[in-house]
């Protein structure tokens, strides 16, 4: 029989929300919490903030009485289950430090706070990613501190990775299958029972340890390759050999080959960051990632290549990247998303301010740079309009992220040199001379 207390969603972000949201519209009640107040009184009013998830599912949702948002997590003590949703960002390193550490602040933050909340019976299940062992050790640690209950024996404790693709419409939470691992088989049962409610498949595991090292090794293959096809890419610019073309040609082997695709740099709170959680971790056990942490230094070494690029198109124009004025086209990590979390954009603009260039921005989705930890001094920045008159002021433009929502046709015509980072010209008129590649 299923439980009719409500389920806790601790994090309201781009993983919490669809998450609750999924609940709730399947019958089960969801309580929404988060520290941010901001969010909680627009999801009380039926108000969505974030682009893919639009505000009449909220709307429905909240009049269904499905759906509660709060910042008061007193109310944990009457839900069946907590689900913890939070970041899981690097810690900032001091000058000249070259280690990246993981934070894991917002876990441990969030399970103090629950603890004095628990109550015997009561699941709760990590989804932020994470290194093998946050799940059984650090939050175990701190939700048997504050509440003198014991996992495994009082209460159950899991791990079950997030599987969002924000962008994707082909992504749906009940399609993706859902691994999880428990602290004890009926830890994992109970988790399996909560999330089979709403999820149609579920992929069981040993324990909490092997479920977190599954959501690293996926981030970890898809960086691993994105570094590859960027460092193929530059060697093969240099040989006169243009990497879509190969990829394009590559990818209709219908067995051992699966396509990745060069960029700018690694964006989003994912890729950039898990696979340091593992490295990390790993130098615990007398471990060295050799391959992780090449591939990092390729793909965090893209910016500076697209920027020579961007000097090499100045040079045919007898200009230098002193006093250009440069049009950033896409600020948002990834496509048709408004997430610019480690946006490989920001790091672009920070490179191109210091030579000296005059940088603005347009994204689709992103009107105004909201304040964030990782590029504080960029808040508060406004688009420009993409019109033919403000892309010809440019002297450059420089596409960074690939929406759909771009006017392509526009700034083909308009503008006097693009450089191009996604491919995203390729079936548009601009002309040889004007257009590179990066």
């Amino acid at each position: 029989m299923n439980d009719p207390r409500p389920v806790a969603i601790v994090g309201l972000g781009y993983v919490g929300l669809p998450l609750a949201l999924h609940f709730a519209e399947a019958g089960v009640p969801v309580l929404g919490l988060d520290v941010d107040t901001g969010k909680v009184d627009r999801l009380s009013r039926g108000e969505s903030y974030i682009l893919h998830l639009p505000s009449a599912r909220v709307s429905a949702a909240v009049t269904a009485g499905n759906l509660r948002s709060s910042t008061d997590f007193s109310g944990v003590a009457d839900c069946q289950a907590v689900i913890i949703c939070v970041p899981t960002p690097l810690q900032e390193a001091a000058e000249g430090d070259t280690e990246r550490r993981p934070d894991l602040s917002y876990i441990l933050n969030t399970g103090r706070t629950l603890a004095p909340h628990l109550r015997t019976g009561q699941l709760v299940v990590l989804e932020s990613t994470t290194y093998p062992g946050t799940t059984d050790t650090e939050l175990r640690g701190v939700l048997e501190a504050g509440s003198g209950l014991q996992a495994g024996r009082d209460f159950h404790l899991a791990y079950s990775p997030e599987r969002e693709d924000p962008g994707n419409p082909q992504s749906r939470v009940a399609e993706i299958p859902k691994v999880v691992g428990g602290l004890t088989p009926a830890c994992r049962d109970r988790a399996l029972e909560l999330y089979g409610r709403v999820i149609r498949t579920l992929v069981p595991v040993a324990d909490c340890r092997v479920a977190e090292a599954v959501k690293l090794t996926e981030n970890i293959f898809r960086a691993v390759n994105i570094a590859m096809v960027n460092e193929l890419k530059v060697v093969y610019t240099a040989m006169g050999i243009d990497i879509w073309d190969v990829l394009a040609a590559a990818k209709t082997k219908p067995f051992g080959f699966l396509p990745f695709y060069p960029g700018p740099g690694l964006g989003g709170h994912c890729i950039p960051i898990d696979p340091f959680y593992l490295t990390w971790k790993a130098r615990e056990y007398g471990q060295e990632t050799r391959f992780i942490q090449l591939a990092g230094e390729i793909n965090t070494a893209m910016p500076a290549y697209v920027i020579r690029r961007c000097q090499e198109a100045l040079a045919t124009r007898g200009r230098t990247l002193h006093g250009a004025k440069i049009l950033l086209l896409g600020i948002a990590y990834k496509p048709d998303v408004d997430d610019d979390r480690e946006s490989p954009a920001y790091a672009l603009w920070k490179l191109l301010a210091a030579a000296g260039a005059e940088v603005t921005f347009h994204d689709p989705h992103i009107p105004v740079i909201r304040p964030s930890r990782e590029h504080a001094e960029f808040a508060g920045r406004r688009r420009v309009e993409l019109t033919e008159a403000v892309v010809a002021a440019h002297d450059l433009v420089l596409l960074v992220t690939h929406h759909r929502a771009l006017d392509y046709g526009l700034v083909a015509r308009s503008a006097a040199l693009v450089v191009d980072t996604r491919n995203a010209f390729a079936n548009y008129p601009v002309a040889a001379d004007c257009y590179f590649k990066a």
